[in-house]
């Protein structure tokens, strides 16, 4: 419950941020700033699931080709009351795994090939119930929708300094250019800082979902000390705004700025998996 209150914060935050930085404007840029928002956003509902697989180059597999995948997210989701994901394997070498989809009935979760390669069926269960548990908390919408948001602020924050360079934007007496310029310097930086806040806190708690689907954390665990070795390994090229979704951040292995981390520390993961914080 306080981890569903703070990420409401969160995003309420977001969505303040990108009216405040519309108030350049005036009256109607709020409004327009509130508007760009809630553009992106419903853009991200609908379409977020599509973009993912297809930006991974994920095919979808059946119950033939790969039984014991499907027979492990069978189990899940009835455990998590859930209907049961659309599968697909991704081609990426490093290993990692994402769910996406704007709701449980129109969700997808994906593996990939280093993946299946490195990890034993008991841990890539253990990644599954994760990404499961994401599914019914719905963080993949609250993650898109993050997302979303932080690039109409960007959006926003870019036109702004047009308008400054160009002319336009208010005029009044009380306007302060330096106010000005510095909120549309630092509002992207604010509101990146956010998403990724909400991204770190949704992940512990689908850590703590897996852990109670399937009644230990120790899967998981051993699970998430592959994938982060496996990252480090094995960098690869990912849309840095997709990074989120991954159980493990895909862009470790390109020393990302702990700054921007989207995921907590794998070693504070596993601590908290190991120590059973999870069943209070």
């Amino acid at each position: 419950m306080r981890n569903n209150l703070k990420t409401a914060v969160l995003l309420a935050g977001l969505g303040g941020l990108c009216m405040f930085i519309g108030s350049y404007w005036g009256p109607t840029g709020v409004v327009v700033g509130l508007l760009i928002g809630l553009a992106m956003c419903g853009g991200s509902y609908w379409a977020s699931d599509k973009l993912a697989i297809r930006s991974a180059k994920a095919i979808e597999v059946t119950a033939e080709q790969m039984p014991q995948y499907h027979a492990i997210v069978a189990d899940l989701a009835m455990r998590a009351g859930i209907p049961k994901p659309t599968l697909y394997v991704s081609p990426n070498p490093q290993p990692n795994a994402f769910a996406t989809g704007r709701d449980p009935d129109h969700a997808a979760v994906c593996v990939t090939q280093g993946l299946l390669q490195i990890l034993d069926w008991d841990e890539i269960r253990g990644v599954l119930a994760h990404e499961l548990s994401h599914v019914r908390n719905r963080d993949i919408l609250i993650g898109s929708v993050a997302a979303a948001v932080a690039m109409g602020i960007t959006f926003v924050a870019s036109m702004a300094r047009f308008a400054m360079i160009f002319g336009g934007g208010r005029s009044d007496e009380r306007s302060n250019p330096f106010g000005a310029l510095l909120m549309v310097i630092l509002a992207p930086i604010a509101a990146a800082l956010i998403q990724m806040a909400i991204s770190r806190s949704r992940e512990y708690e689908a850590d703590a979902s897996a852990a109670r689907m399937i009644g230990t954390g120790e899967p998981l665990a051993r699970a998430l000390e592959k994938l982060e070795a496996g990252a480090e390994r094995v960098p690869v090229k990912v849309n840095p705004a997709e990074a989120s979704a991954y159980i493990v951040n895909p862009l470790r292995g390109r020393n990302a700025s702990n700054l921007f981390m989207t995921h907590p520390p794998v070693p504070e993961r596993i601590a908290r998996l190991r120590s059973g914080a999870w069943a209070v």
